[in-house]
């Protein structure tokens, strides 16, 4: 192997430890330490807090809190404890918890100060003039030629550099520049050289890390990788005569039993966190059982709701007025309550990009987007196209958009022009300071005039279609279009793992955008499963693939009994507002009064779901006014609550859930065990959404316990830079998660109940277990701690069994009155492929506050 692959294979191995970080604009939720994964959660928290200085766990204070309301059941903590040797009550370890939270994590905790700060704050200069996305007026030269090139043909007029000849000698190569400042390093301590060097900006690094790997347009017209980062910060290093090497950590004193956090490797605080994730599990888990074992089967003629809610009997024979399918978001929970709530409506659940996993791109956009989960490859190009007959909505549009662009282009042409700027400002101030105020002072107000000005210009969507016949002939990476083949199979995929078996006359697939004003990381409140990007036009697409005649016929064919009146339409979901909006260009005469009902149900539905978010945000006026006003507010600092609370991920039929409220704290994806006898469907939702869910947990999850570390810190100091980030302040690293106002109700109160995911899934337990069998990676996050499995099987009279590791479970002996909690029963078999030992689990708790 050559010296550059060596250099180049020893960077890739030391940047798995660095999460990837997607820009602002298509900003993911992913968990900041999925390159520890593969190691049980407390050796991955340690060797985090080792290289980045987080704190891993909640805070003492935090545990605390939960226990006095009742979020830890005591007895589920003392059995915890027990178990792990701790007799101490349970306040004495807290105290202790705390005496040690003020001492430092490691030996170098303020490593992070000193010399190698200067090489951060030069390094940090060039990157964000080199990756900024359109932001700035005058971009680096020759960013064309790549990072490391263009570092070295500007760099060399750097002032601040102490000898720029050091810049001007260096090799073409940027391995052959590592090279030369580590040709006297041990070649077997390089992965941690690499590696120390790599974290010390893990969110620049980890930007870098997902654009390198990407092949959007900014990556290919302006290219940078790993080698070419840590070249320049290695030259910088030795520029400024900085430690080469990471620091060498001083022998830690050894803790006394008394005083130590942990027994066994275990952390003390890990034992709270699994009690607090416990009586969150077991109250949830109750809640599906009993609810699902009181409701009818399906076809029964009546439906289980919650004593105080109003029944509504579906129509003839059975068949709903309507179907919709929304996102597993858990903003979704709340919503699909309420719309069934308002009248005879089945409602399901799908991850968000609708299983279309396409490249798409907007009809007058310049840019494309990967509209699909960042575990999946676009498959796909898709683009928005006029449709005939509708060219006097289209004309309409062309002349406003271009209007539009040509008064912004004046607009921005005078305030950045130094001889208009001045007079610019003295003419154009007064109407300035009128828009200000008025955003400032009557945010709702203003959301009714943007309401009213929008509903006069035609949208889009209004004269578009998305182009879906396959173009073997079109130019570009991706194939245009889809094939019939394609098409039949990516419904079908849809229905089968919602275990769909009727259709309704109406059928609506309802994707999800957000809305807010003056919100760097407003595209976080976007569909996760789109890459942070509304999931509308996914919905367009497979409701368009869903309405063709072709794909119908063979649908059919394939056992799905679609009806000749069925029609499917798009919808997107304003999880800001709760206004739910459903495109209906394609909808027939005869379906017309189908869908105005539907519309007006919806209207009824947002008024509930809308009350029920103010409130949880402590509104004065809760309801749909005080969401308006947070869309429009361009001070609003948190317009709205995200998908901030999830805790639980539940699989199966809505008869689990429905009736119940699970307080937008759950994702919730429709799947019939009755109709997957081969067990495709479920390893397809384990592999997928199951994966992406604990992402997004585990991104909530760190954003919480270490806001400064793993989130982005407070919205009030954020700086955006180069629309791919923010930073803290003028300068410095990229903030790489969710900040403070996403996930807490005060600087040291959090919203977010910072807990492991806990999944709960109705199948077979035999089928769950082979399932997992087949698929190692997703077995190896349950082995390690990253997220919880509850099986409740409907072979065996909803049993529940808790995924125990190893492919093994226990089984729940408060079942059926079998046994009471506090008297476990010895180990037995109960399953051919189960393992199952009997365990006692804490009693319900009260639901949260």
């Amino acid at each position: 192997m050559s010296t550059d692959e060596s250099i180049r294979d020893t960077i890739e191995q030391a940047a798995t430890t660095v999460g990837s970080v997607w820009p602002l604009h298509s900003f993911v939720t992913a968990n900041p330490l999925s390159g520890f994964e593969d190691r049980p959660f407390h050796e991955a928290v340690q060797e985090a807090e080792r290289l980045f200085g987080g704190q891993g766990y909640p805070s003492a204070d935090v545990f605390r809190a939960a226990l006095e309301t009742g979020q830890i059941d005591p007895e589920t903590l003392r059995n915890e404890l027990r178990a792990h040797g701790y007799e101490a009550d349970p306040s004495a370890l807290l105290a202790r918890m705390e005496t040690e939270e003020t001492q430092p994590a490691h030996a170098h905790e303020d490593e992070k100060s000193g010399p190698h700060d200067t090489v951060d704050a030069v390094l940090t200069k060039w990157l964000a003039a080199f990756l900024d996305e359109g932001h700035a007026s005058w971009s680096m030269p020759n960013r064309d030629r790549g990072f490391y090139a263009a570092f070295r043909s500007v760099a060399r007029y750097d002032q601040s550099l102490p000898d720029r000849e050091v810049v001007a000698v260096l090799p073409d190569d940027p391995a052959e520049a590592i090279e030369q400042v580590i040709s006297t390093y041990p070649r077997d301590e390089l992965t941690d050289l690499f590696e120390f060097h790599l974290s010390r900006l893990p969110g620049w690094t980890g930007f870098i890390k997902q654009r390198a790997a990407s092949d959007r347009d900014w990556q290919t017209t302006y290219p940078i990788t790993l080698t070419e980062y840590l070249a320049v910060r290695l030259v910088l290093t030795d520029c400024f005569d900085a430690p080469l090497e990471p620091p060498t950590p001083e022998s830690e004193s050894v803790r006394t039993e008394e005083g130590s956090q942990s027994r066994g490797d275990v952390p003390l605080a890990e034992l709270w966190l699994n009690a607090w994730e416990a009586t969150y599990r077991t109250q949830l888990v109750e809640a599906i059982t009993e609810q699902h074992q009181s409701t009818p089967a399906p076809g029964d003629s009546e439906a289980a709701h919650a004593p105080d809610e109003a029944v509504h009997v579906l129509g003839d024979g059975g068949r709903p007025d309507a179907q919709l399918v929304f996102c597993i978001d858990t903003r979704s929970e709340v919503i699909r309550r309420h719309v069934e709530n308002a009248g005879a409506y089945e409602t399901y659940g799908y991850a968000g990009f609708f299983g279309i996993p396409m490249r798409y791109q907007g009809y007058d956009s310049g840019v494309t987007i990967d509209a699909c989960p960042p575990i999946l490859d676009a498959q796909h190009y898709v683009a928005d196209t006029p449709v005939e007959g509708c060219d006097h909505e289209h004309e309409r549009y062309d002349t406003w958009a271009n209007s539009t662009r040509a008064a912004a282009n004046v607009l921005k042409s005078l305030k950045s022009n130094a001889a208009t700027v001045f007079s610019f400002v003295e003419s154009a101030g007064s109407a300035y300071g009128l828009a200000l105020t008025a955003r400032t002072l009557f945010p709702a107000r203003v959301y009714d005039f943007l309401s009213a000005t929008s509903a006069r210009i035609p949208s889009s969507e209004d004269f578009c279609a998305p182009a879906l016949d396959y173009d073997p002939d079109a130019d570009g990476d991706l194939p245009h279009g889809l094939s019939t083949a394609e098409k039949v199979e990516y419904a079908a995929t849809a229905f089968e793992l919602m275990g769909w078996d009727e259709f309704a006359r109406v059928v609506a697939f309802v994707g999800h955008a957000s809305q807010t004003a003056n919100n760097p990381f407003e595209s976080s409140l976007d569909c996760g499963a789109c890459a942070g990007n509304a999931g509308g036009p996914n919905a367009r697409v497979l409701a368009a693939i869903c309405n063709d005649d072709d794909v119908k016929s063979e649908l059919r064919d394939r056992g799905f009994d679609i009806p000749s009146d069925t029609v499917f339409v798009a919808g997107e979901h304003n999880t800001t507002t709760d206004d739910v909006t459903l495109f209906t260009e394609p909808v027939p005469e005869s379906h017309e009064t189908d869908v105005e009902q539907l519309q007006s149900d919806l209207e009824t539905a947002r008024a509930g779901a809308a009350e029920e978010r103010t409130q949880s945000m402590g509104a004065s006026s809760p309801g749909t006014r005080e969401t308006e006003r947070r869309a429009t507010d361009w001070a609003e600092t948190r317009p709205e609550w995200g998908l901030a609370g999830n805790a639980g991920f539940v699989v199966g039929p809505r008869s689990l859930t429905q009736g119940l409220d699970l307080d937008g704290r759950s994702f919730l994806h429709s799947y019939d065990w009755r109709t997957d006898e081969s067990g495709e469907a479920l390893a397809a939702i384990v592999n997928g959404p199951m994966v992406v869910t604990q992402w997004i947990n585990m991104q909530y999850y760190f954003s919480t316990v270490d806001t400064a570390v793993f989130g982005s810190g407070s919205k009030v100091t954020h700086n955006p830079v180069g629309n791919v980030g923010v930073y803290q302040g003028n300068g410095g690293d990229l903030m790489t998660g969710l900040p403070l106002q996403s996930v807490m109700t005060a600087d040291d109160e959090p919203y977010h109940q910072p807990l492991r995911l806990s999944v709960v899934i109705h199948a077979p337990v035999e089928r769950m277990t082979a399932v997992l069998a087949e698929n190692p990676v997703v077995t190896e996050l349950l082995d390690n701690g990253w997220l919880s499995l509850t099986v409740v099987d409907p072979t065996q009279n909803d049993t529940s069994y808790q995924y125990d590791g190893d492919l093994t479970w226990t089984t729940d002996v408060t079942q059926d009155g079998r046994d009471a909690p506090g008297e476990p029963e010895p180990e037995q078999e109960t399953e051919p492929e189960a393992k199952t030992a009997d365990k006692p689990l804490a009693p319900q708790m009260a639901a949260d506050d």
